[in-house]
């Protein structure tokens, strides 16, 4: 099969990700094998490929927000030929305090889709068949792809931040994530407030609806009683956390952080304003968001790639030179 190869981290700029014939994936007991669709690039993919998360294989297929249609390992719940979904959590064991505390997320043994086990930047992929997620019919291929990372952390985000229907809400960046989670936020009548630091960003924010709009360095004009933060900043969380009420949370979507700078506790914290972390995401948060995203009619907007353009996919992701999210379709 053809896939796009990472063997070694290097800037994206170096194009790292070689585009070559591989053998096809090899089935294994309680897994299913996919013909893949179609697969949502994600800020996690860049940050593997440029080597911010440290290299787990020698040679990786990333890509974790796989649509994809089951051709071998079927079982009666899913049958040859269902179309599925594969998001960033690819296993976990079951049998670790967390996972038998119902924190599957935090895992201490976990597999994740396309960072230590091969993901969907292919032809064909294999996953767990009790990780896959039968997708809606309402939910075409290219736009459940970015529900699968994008949509399903955020509405994490969004539940981890304790957001009740009506509230305040701060989106600070709005990429891929931050674009899908505005529209749960307007299905639950919250008022929502953007800070992005791109124009194109900008304009989609107000094209979907948001109350209010400014750069990534403009507080919202009223306090939030919720914000989430998107971009990988450091900085963007201390701009989050100055714009809450009192008993105001600040959950940060970001695998990777710059840094935390330095910030003034008795004006920003004190007052029990908290920061919460979002890490990966459960089973029952996909099943449930994906639900929800048939009900409401969400559709992303996307920007498609073939697969030979894999690493021009991730160059526009890291220049924010798209609007929504981008997929690649082998």
């Amino acid at each position: 099969m053809k896939a796009a190869v990472l063997a070694s981290p290097q800037p994206i700029s170096q194009r790292p990700l070689q585009i070559i014939d591989v053998a096809d994936p090899r089935m294994r007991s309680g897994h299913v094998l996919l013909r893949v669709r179609a697969c949502g690039v994600c800020r996690t993919d860049l940050h593997i490929v440029e080597g911010e998360l440290p290299a787990k294989q020698v040679r990786l297929i990333p890509g974790h927000q796989i649509v994809g249609e089951v051709i071998d390992g079927a079982r009666p719940e899913l049958p040859v030929g269902s179309r599925v979904g594969v998001s960033w959590l690819g296993g976990t064991d079951g049998t670790c305090p967390y996972c038998q505390r119902g924190m599957e997320n935090l895992c201490d043994s976990p597999t994740f889709t396309g960072y230590t086990i091969a993901g969907g930047y292919a032809e064909y992929a294999f996953a767990r068949g009790d990780f896959v997620y039968p997708l809606p019919d309402a939910l075409d291929d290219l736009h459940a792809a970015p529900l699968l990372c994008a949509g399903i952390i955020g509405f994490r985000s969004l539940r981890v931040a304790g957001v009740e229907r009506g509230e305040r809400v701060g989106l600070f960046g709005f990429g891929a994530s931050a674009h899908l989670a505005i529209a749960v936020l307007q299905a639950w009548k919250c008022e929502v407030y953007v800070s992005t630091r791109g124009e194109s960003h900008r304009k989609l924010a107000q094209a979907l609806g948001a109350n209010w709009v400014g750069r990534e360095t403009e507080k919202p004009p009223v306090e939030l009683d919720r914000a989430i933060t998107f971009a990988p900043s450091g900085d963007v969380v201390v701009t989050a956390l100055s714009s809450l009420r009192k008993g105001g949370v600040v959950a940060i979507n970001a695998i990777h952080l710059d840094r935390v700078p330095q910030f003034d506790y008795d004006r920003l914290l004190w007052g029990e304003r908290q920061i919460r972390s979002v890490a990966n995401m459960t089973r029952a948060d996909a099943r449930d968001f994906l639900a929800l995203a048939a009900r409401i009619g969400l559709k992303p907007k996307v920007t498609v790639f073939s697969l030979d353009q894999a690493n021009e996919a991730l160059m526009a992701v890291k220049a924010d030179a798209i609007d929504g999210a981008a997929v690649i379709v082998p």
